[in-house]
């Protein structure tokens, strides 16, 4: 008997347990290290993340983006 049958037998998920685990992963890491550390396929790891909304893209160009706060000069006397 196949893992997978008898996996299901004790009433375990392997499918669902996969995707949780990836869907987990997924907000946590880049794509580029989802992929290298898992030995799936970049789009793969892009799509999971999507799927998960933790995407990374979208993160940086966030923070890219944000303005800087201005300086105070404490002895300008304006």
């Amino acid at each position: 008997m196949q893992l997978k049958q008898r996996l299901n037998q004790l009433g375990i998920r392997p499918n669902q347990a996969r995707s949780t685990a990836l869907f987990q992963l997924a907000t946590e890491i880049p794509a580029a290290i989802l992929a290298r550390t898992l030995g799936i396929s970049v789009n793969s790891a892009v799509r999971w993340q999507q799927i998960s909304a933790g995407d990374w893209a979208s993160y940086a160009a966030d923070v890219s983006n944000r303005s800087r706060p201005q300086r105070v000069d404490p002895t300008d006397q304006r």
